[in-house]
């Protein structure tokens, strides 16, 4: 699979006073990079799928590791790569780069539930069919 990729520039908000990144700003970060990867390359919106669907997509997990800080200003390659597709899971590497420099790695896993149970659900068909496309391409 080719990499998903969003640009991020490193805004006022994102930091502390020191100007660098104030951590838990990077897991909304990883937030905005998981659901401009969904409509983009899965042709699904949050809205849809919270709304048309039905259906959530939790963080049940998220090991990171914060290799570099982040400073004003500077602009940051968040990529997403695919691991692993379950039932209800899915497992997601996302990595963000600055100048070639990883600044955080996260190993993210999802699990796709009904709003309604709030209880983990197979994924929608169409999603499946995707994923599993994509995690075939993982070398």
């Amino acid at each position: 699979m080719a990499q998903f990729v969003m640009k991020q520039k490193v805004l006022f908000q994102h930091c502390d006073p020191a100007g660098i990144v104030f951590y838990p700003r990077y897991f909304e970060m990883v937030n905005a990079v998981v659901e401009s990867w969904f409509e983009e390359e899965l042709d699904l919106s949050f809205a849809q799928l919270h709304f048309e669907h039905n259906l959530a997509v939790p963080t049940v997990s998220i090991k990171t590791d914060f290799r570099a800080p982040s400073r004003l200003g500077e602009m940051l390659s968040l990529t997403l790569d695919v691991q692993k597709l379950g039932g209800s899971s899915l497992n997601l590497k996302v990595k963000a780069l600055c100048r070639e420099e990883i600044r955080f790695e996260a190993d993210v896993t999802l699990v796709c539930v009904s709003k309604q149970e709030i209880k983990p659900t197979r994924w929608p068909q169409g999603v499946r069919e995707t994923v599993e496309k994509l995690v075939k391409e993982t070398p």
